[in-house]
């Protein structure tokens, strides 16, 4: 890492006055129907193909001595990333906006007494455009609900901004091609800001992936698996009950990225292989409805969603690469079973598994003819002992650098101060990022492509390539 400034200097803490941090969810307003003719569009858009204007991955954009970030979004999520930002050394908050006054105040607040002193915006609902058109910013931090994520991406990155989006950047497989070609064409970042790419087993399994640990590694899993019911039919925990309209509207996997984002790097996705088509499968709504229905009997705000058809409880996708590798992915967010990402690596020499916690590793039994079988024991996991000592070996610098510091300040654990800490740390050094457009799109547009699947008998559908090719010689980038 001859070409960086000190590990810790360049983008160190402004200060050890730690907060811990656990962040909310951020939201939508609703989709439309899952008509045939939205089914049709969707087949169309995996299928196209376009000449990239520029390779936007391993693309290091001019390095910034001080990362001047404008807020979009000041709810759950983003006073949470205001908390994070503001103890990072170059950083400079510049301006905050959310249609809500109270929460531009809110957030006001947390900066007194610190060097941020931003310009504020409430009250109408295109003030977000005002902010983007600052001089004085170079990142644009969106954290509004999901209806709003594109527009301010787009906007911001034609007027010159890098761009932070929060899961999930895209609704459609449209707006992943607007992403890709907006960013190629201004040559500004797009990065969605995926935090369990940036947790520790996750960080870990990466680098042994990268030092050859798994040996090929030809299968991952991941999910969403999070009992979300009670929050889901709060009005007051998501905003004009986004993603009950999500689940009302829609039928497959609609939050996959969290599972797909750390198995997609250590697959080099987009970096020397490519999802190459993917099918999927939804089980019945055994709860919502009911829910619902019960509900709808003593308060209006749940009538219009009464006898709705809402999405299964679970839903199973599996994605076949062109290398010949696969992958599962699972969705279910009204089950009572405990919190999993499942974060499955399956290697020709090695597994590893992290939920539940805490991870395990497995080596594949060593024998040296197949009449030697019957005397070797089992495949198993690793004893306690064995597994601290791989991680000591394989824990990636980041981790060791910064990793105690991400704890203390928190935010899932410390893995969403991490993904700050590395967006700047990049943005300051002029180092690509680790999730860049293509990364963006692609992970985005698995939920659509898995309603046309669900609708469609669980039949396969084409995965877009948005590298238009690249991906074949694209090299794989890997947190420092």
């Amino acid at each position: 890492m001859s070409n960086r400034r000190n590990f810790l200097k360049i983008s160190g803490l402004a200060g050890f006055g730690l907060l811990a941090c656990n962040q909310g969810g951020g939201g939508s307003s609703s989709a439309g129907d899952t008509t045939k003719a939205k089914l049709d569009n969707i087949q169309t858009q995996a299928v196209k193909t376009r000449k990239p204007v520029f390779n936007m991955s391993g693309y290091a954009a001019p390095a910034l001595s001080t990362v001047r970030v404008g807020m979009v979004g000041l709810g759950n999520r983003g006073i949470k990333a205001v908390q994070r930002l503001k103890q990072i050394d170059g950083v400079k908050i510049t301006a905050l906006c959310d249609l809500r006054p109270e929460m531009v105040e809110r957030s006001k607040q947390e900066l007194n007494g610190t060097i941020h002193q931003p310009v504020l915006f409430s009250g109408a609902e295109e003030n977000w455009k005002k902010l983007c058109e600052r001089d004085d910013i170079d990142m644009v931090y969106i954290c509004t609900h999901w209806a709003l994520h594109i527009p301010v991406a787009l906007y911001a990155m034609n007027h010159g901004k890098h761009v932070c989006v929060e899961v999930r950047p895209a609704t459609s497989i449209e707006e992943c091609w607007e992403l890709v070609d907006t960013s190629e064409r201004t040559r500004k970042h797009c990065m969605m800001l995926e935090n369990c790419c940036y947790d520790f087993f996750e960080l870990l399994t990466l680098n042994m992936a990268r030092q050859g640990f798994f040996g090929e590694v030809i299968h991952c899993e991941g999910g969403y698996l999070h009992n979300l019911l009670q929050g889901n039919l709060a009005k007051n925990k998501y905003w004009d009950l986004w993603r009950l309209k999500e689940n009302a509207y829609r039928n497959g996997n609609l939050y996959p990225t969290h599972g797909l984002g750390p198995v997609a790097q250590i697959m080099k996705i987009n970096r020397g292989d490519k999802m190459d088509y993917l099918s999927s499968m939804s089980g019945n709504d055994f709860m919502i409805g009911e829910k619902v229905k019960e509900l709808a009997a003593k308060d209006t705000a749940y009538q219009p969603f009464a006898g709705k058809t809402f999405r299964g409880n679970m839903n199973t996708s599996t994605i076949r690469t062109a290398l010949g590798k696969t992958i599962m992915l699972q969705h279910d967010v009204t089950s009572p079973r405990p919190y999993s990402r499942i974060h499955l690596v399956s290697g020709t020499k090695a597994t590893a598994l992290k939920f539940p916690l805490p991870g395990r590793i497995s080596l594949a039994t060593q024998w040296t003819s197949p009449e030697d079988w019957a005397k070797t024991h089992e495949d198993e996991w690793m004893t306690d002992k064995e597994f601290a000592e791989v991680e000591k070996k394989y824990t990636p610098a980041i981790v060791k650098e910064i990793g105690e510091t991400a704890k203390r300040v928190g935010g899932h654990g410390g893995m969403d101060f991490l993904m700050d800490w590395r967006t700047i740390d990049c943005l300051r050094n002029g180092l690509p990022m680790d999730i860049d457009v293509y990364d963006t799109a692609l992970w985005s547009c698995i939920g659509q492509l898995s309603e046309w699947s669900v609708a469609n008998r669980s039949n396969s559908i084409d995965v877009p390539d948005f590298t238009g090719g690249n991906w074949k010689t694209n090299k794989p980038v890997t947190p420092a």
